[in-house]
């Protein structure tokens, strides 16, 4: 599937797209661990300046569409382009341009935050006025000036990725690649480290690109990228996505949820769907249906509820599953494949 076959992207999102300056150019981006393939003819263009997010479950592709554009691996097939250089081409050229978070820590819980930084900015060939600047620019930046002499180890484990943020951005880097940044920690700590990235994005200009399968930080993207077994199911803003179910949810629990199934079908002439012994319905006025289905199968159901469409509803319409973070067999062969 490619991107311009998608019917939920509006005109207004086209020509936005159209006119930008594109930072990333994917077109039909492939990968396998042997004989499974994990990546399957995956496009898309990420526009400068966009916070875009890669929403999908473990075993989706998400962290190995990462590696690819974290330069940590090549696709079998297809092209990317980043920064209008060729990825297999300008590897190690791009490799500046680029700031890259990790899912696991990757800073020296030993050494102090300031240290972490000095020695994250050698790699880079900064030395001197301009280490000392950029290194104080990102204390700043990031609020971690009072905590410059503290080891890593001693800091909580929101402000330890904040740390790996203002590493990941000492070289000011173009674009920002993340692999599920807010691995980890609580609610309050995530939304606070994705308000850091959005000042980010604000003050610097900086390119976003991150993977996750919390749905309210998939919320807060400019657009959002939805991976279901490898493949590109989605791409739009969240909210257009949600305007696609087009109604209410309703969620039937029944004893036998097959049968009813039927008779519900028969009835009111939705479409039902059963998804982990759940019956859903989609309806423009959700409170008048579940009235009406009690009312006509109270003695079938055994709890029923609805609510406002969310990206979860959207992954179910869109897959015919729920979604479920789990681990399975794409994180073992990525993990298999880096050792």
């Amino acid at each position: 599937m490619n991107e311009a076959s998608f019917p939920q992207l509006s005109t207004l999102a086209v020509a936005e797209r159209a006119t930008a300056a594109e930072a990333i150019v994917a077109r039909g981006v492939g990968f396998s661990y042997g004989a499974r393939e994990v990546l399957r003819g995956v496009s898309f263009t990420v526009s400068r300046g966009e916070v875009f997010g890669f929403l999908g479950p473990n075993g989706s592709g998400k962290t190995t569409l990462f590696r690819v554009l974290s330069t940590l691996a090549m696709p079998a097939r297809g092209t990317v382009s980043m920064l209008g250089q060729d990825l297999r081409e300008a590897s190690r050229t791009l490799r500046r341009s680029l700031g890259v978070v990790f899912q696991n820590p990757a800073v020296d819980a030993k050494l102090t935050v300031s240290e972490n930084l000095r020695y994250h900015g050698y790699l880079y060939g900064l030395r001197g006025a301009k280490l000392k600047e950029r290194k104080e620019a990102m204390l700043e930046l990031l609020e971690l000036k009072d905590f410059a002499a503290a080891k890593v180890q001693t800091l909580s484990s929101g402000f330890r990725r904040r740390v790996e943020l203002a590493k990941a951005l000492l070289h000011e880097p173009e674009i920002l690649v993340l692999d599920e940044p807010s691995s980890g920690l609580d609610p309050g700590a995530r939304r606070e480290f994705f308000n850091y990235l959005l000042k980010l994005r604000a003050s610097r200009a900086v390119t976003v690109v991150l993977t996750t399968h919390h749905m309210d930080e998939a919320e807060r993207c400019d657009r959002v990228a939805v991976l279901h077994r490898g493949q590109l199911v989605a791409l739009a803003p969240a909210g257009e996505l949600k305007r696609r179910i087009g109604g209410d949810v309703v969620v039937v629990h029944a004893a036998r949820p097959e049968l009813l199934q039927q008779r519900l079908k028969q009835r009111f002439g939705y479409p039902v769907t059963l998804v982990d012994g759940m019956l859903r319905l989609e309806s423009p006025r959700g409170y008048l249906l579940v009235a009406q289905v009690v009312e006509a199968f109270g003695e079938e159901v055994e709890s029923i509820s609805f609510g406002k469409p969310t990206l979860e509803d959207v992954f179910i319409q869109l897959t015919g599953q729920r979604f479920f973070p789990f681990a399975d067999a794409e994180s073992a062969d990525a993990q298999s494949d880096r050792t």
